[in-house]
């Protein structure tokens, strides 16, 4: 953990977690941008598949959402990564996704990470790259969903990235 990083705090999110992630996704002008429901319900429903890092007061700068695949229970799926416009540049999607991928390996036995990056979105694949490279996991990457397929007008493909096995 870095000097920047001291001060934060990583855990579980709460359902009063909700808004802040909310508008730290909405700020980021990166993500798709979910519901405010669908928020305050992942807060409650995958919190022990997704990451918090809070500030000295207790706030959230930034999170991790995540679940296990049912179909697939030693992957894990990463949702969206933010983090508070604030907090960039110091690590802190890094540490939170080593943190989360050490918790979910533990409690849950997942040994594979996925995620979703549309092409051109270079600080998430360099956030995904450097994690495997950090783990010294293998990372294959395909299309999975191709831009014809999304219903609400135009939208960039969106590529899985594949990463593992991690080690325990």
């Amino acid at each position: 953990m870095t000097a920047a990083q001291a001060d934060l705090q990583i855990d579980r999110p709460v359902v009063a977690d909700g808004a802040a992630l909310w508008r730290i996704a909405k700020d980021s002008k990166a993500l798709d941008l979910n519901s405010s429901y669908s928020y305050l319900l992942w807060c409650r429903d995958f919190a022990g598949t997704s990451a918090v890092a809070r500030d000295e007061h207790g706030e959230p700068v930034g999170f991790v959402t995540g679940y296990v695949r049912p179909d697939r229970p030693h992957t894990l799926l990463v949702w969206q990564v933010a983090v508070d416009d604030a907090y960039r540049g110091r690590g802190i999607a890094a540490a939170l996704l080593d943190g989360l991928a050490a918790r979910v390996g533990g409690e849950y036995g997942v040994t594979r990470v996925e995620t979703t990056i549309t092409p051109g979105n270079t600080a998430s694949e360099r956030l995904f790259a450097s994690f495997a490279e950090r783990h010294g996991a293998a990372m294959e990457r395909e299309v999975l969903f191709e831009t014809g397929l999304f219903p609400d007008g135009p939208h960039d493909p969106e590529v899985l990235y594949r990463i593992g096995p991690l080690p325990h």
